[in-house]
């Protein structure tokens, strides 16, 4: 029995697929253990939206031989779809394979050879959402959900659209599945997740969108809780707002990624939204969803930022009813036109820049959570951590932790949130 190790770096679409991968990987037989120990087979699922992400790919290939080096390195996602012959010749690596291979990641590893392989095809090419087949998750209480994935924006700063392909979605009544499947196997809460999700049913003939769906799942009463992930600005109709407003199964949480606060930056990087229509967005979704968490993508340093521009994405995040913000520093990718824009920002520069938006998001984070103080939540109880606390998530994503008993665990309970220290969140049963 063949012993394989799998993991992650990037997006919940690309957790879920190494989720996928894993469980037909164990239901062939193959003993599944941790990534830091040793293994015949190493999957390691790359995600390429930065510099970063690529150099930390490297290093989990180097971990991998260093914990085995007899072991066979299998490496798949973002960067082996753009970049595979870069990862081939890296020691130790037997298989780089394309994000349009990876559902037949049990049949490869069973022709695994000495010689290395590239099996990357073109994505481009792709046309049908397809089915990623998941039974169960590693987490027992919320699950994700990969319905769509693919990318027709192009933005002018992002390789994904290059790397996933077009936007492609899985059929409706097999999206529905999925989350029934889920909430049978004891799940409380499922995430939807893709690549551009706001963009889901674009491409089928049926002609549902992702308002549709979400329709259908309460209607149906297949869940206890619904999440959605990512949802770009220009795809949250008003419709959308005001089904929010009376779901009784959607939580209040959006994440709608922002990426500059400069109508003149936004050009640039090819977004089709100003900040007068962010801000119309945000105020509209505040005032029809009470306690709403939303968040939001940025992007420090983009070429041509000037400091007049940083400053005035940082006064305009510092106005929004924002919980929180994921910060990008710019980062070139080959194949975009960014990468060949003029200007770029020194990265010493790009680094301070980051390094206050992040702070902005630590005091936006509090101020959020700070808010509830005294106020009821409900309260999905998660597990225990290490000091004994159990810990759970609210519906407006807020990590609560609180004493009790481990039968809570897996149960939607009341929460009194009694005390807030920086970004620990306490709370009591009530």
């Amino acid at each position: 029995m063949k012993t394989v190790a799998i993991t992650t770096l990037g997006c919940k679409t690309n957790q879920f697929e190494s989720a996928a991968m894993h469980e037909a990987l164990a239901g062939e037989g193959y003993s599944m253990v941790p990534f830091d120990e040793s293994a015949d087979v190493y999957i390691i699922n790359t995600c390429t939206v930065t510099a970063k992400t690529d150099a930390e790919s490297r290093k989990l290939i180097r971990r991998a031989v260093r914990l085995n080096p007899a072991a066979q390195i299998v490496v798949t996602g973002c960067y082996a779809q753009i970049a595979p012959e870069e990862l081939k010749e890296l020691p130790g690596v037997s298989l780089i394979m394309g994000n349009a291979e990876k559902k037949g990641i049990v049949g490869l590893l069973r022709e695994l050879s000495d010689t290395p392989q590239v099996l990357v095809s073109d994505i481009s090419l792709e046309s049908d959402g397809g089915v990623v087949s998941l039974e169960t998750f590693a987490e027992h209480t919320r699950a994700f959900l990969q319905i769509q994935t693919g990318c027709d924006a192009f933005c002018s700063y992002c390789i994904v659209p290059h790397a996933r392909g077009r936007s492609r979605s899985v059929p409706f009544e097999d999206a529905l599945k999925g989350i029934a499947t889920f909430s049978a196997q004891g799940f409380r809460e499922v995430v939807l997740t893709g690549i551009h999700l706001g963009g889901y049913g674009l491409d089928l003939e049926q002609g549902r969108t992702l308002l549709d769906l979400l329709k259908a799942v309460e209607e149906l009463n297949l869940v206890q809780r619904l999440r959605i992930g990512s949802v770009e600005p220009l795809e949250i109709p008003e419709e959308m707002v005001s089904y929010f407003a009376s779901s009784r199964i959607l939580c209040p949480h959006m994440h709608i990624p922002l990426q500059s606060g400069d109508n003149h930056v936004l050009g640039l990087m090819n977004r089709r939204y100003s900040t007068g229509y962010y801000r119309d967005l945000m105020q509209r979704l505040v005032e029809a969803i009470p306690g709403i968490c939303l968040g939001t993508d940025i992007i420090a340093g983009f070429p041509g930022e000037s400091e007049r521009e940083f400053e005035n994405t940082y006064h305009f995040l510092d106005s929004l009813p924002l919980a929180y913000l994921h910060v990008f520093p710019f980062s070139p990718r080959e194949g975009t036109p960014a990468a060949t824009m003029p200007d770029h920002i020194h990265p010493a520069v790009i680094r301070e820049r980051a390094k206050a938006l992040r702070r902005l998001s630590e005091l936006k984070r509090r101020a959020y959570y700070r808010s509830f103080l005294g106020k009821e939540l409900l309260i999905l109880i998660q597990g225990k951590n290490e000091d004994g606390m159990l810990t759970g998530l609210s519906r407006n994503y807020i990590p609560v932790l609180l004493a009790g008993d481990e039968t809570l665990v897996n149960t939607e309970v009341a929460v009194e949130v009694t005390e807030v220290v920086r970004e620990k969140v306490i709370g009591r049963v009530v």
